[in-house]
């Protein structure tokens, strides 16, 4: 077992819950990144970024959005398995994070992060140092973004003023379809419960 899902293996029973093992080897070249919508006990939105063989994740109450003005608050949660990012269905009631989730967004990532003298820094590094930027490549969201730490267990999710921004705002989550299969949550909700 990979040592950095250990905390996502101890919260899961997989007898149970459709969720992925995590099983899989390391992804493609360039680095992946997913935004679930998950309608759990509250809904809120998990962003996802694919830091060497496993997804570091961060539960976003309000959604990120695509306006620089605002700032969105990001809270991390456990690694999860590459393979987490196709992960679309319900999770049991009585499970960790029981309810329903769809992928609202995924795509690839170009870490930016530099020192002060301008020299790219290792992107693992600088979410350590509690300060990543990076761009995003996605159906829905595209630009450039920044995670900052500014409390131990609290971040922020912020797109940048560079570049053209779509101007969408945070999407409501109730009519917000997946990236991946034009579902809904409900539509979701439905069929996992009939399968």
């Amino acid at each position: 077992m990979n040592e950095r899902l250990r905390d996502y293996h101890g919260k899961r029973d997989f007898g149970r819950t459709g969720e992925p093992e995590g099983r899989g080897g390391p992804g493609g070249e360039e680095p992946r990144f997913v935004v679930q919508i998950h309608d759990a006990s509250t809904m809120h939105f998990d962003f996802r970024l694919q830091v060497g063989d496993v997804l570091k994740s961060w539960s976003i109450p309000k959604g990120p959005s695509d306006l620089p003005k605002d700032k969105r608050l990001a809270v991390p949660t456990e690694d999860h398995p590459l393979e987490y990012e196709e992960f679309e269905g319900v999770i049991p009631a009585g499970e960790y994070g029981g309810g329903t989730v769809i992928v609202w967004d995924h795509g690839t990532y170009e870490p930016l992060s530099h020192d002060r003298r301008g020299n790219p820094v290792d992107f693992a590094e600088s979410l350590e140092h509690g300060h990543a930027t990076f761009r995003l490549h996605g159906t829905k969201l595209r630009g450039e973004y920044a995670l900052t730490r500014f409390r131990e267990n609290n971040w922020l999710l912020v797109r940048t003023t560079k570049g053209p921004s779509r101007g969408h705002g945070t999407p409501d989550p109730h009519r917000a379809r997946s990236a991946r299969t034009g579902r809904t949550l409900a539509q979701v909700a439905v069929q996992g419960a009939e399968d």
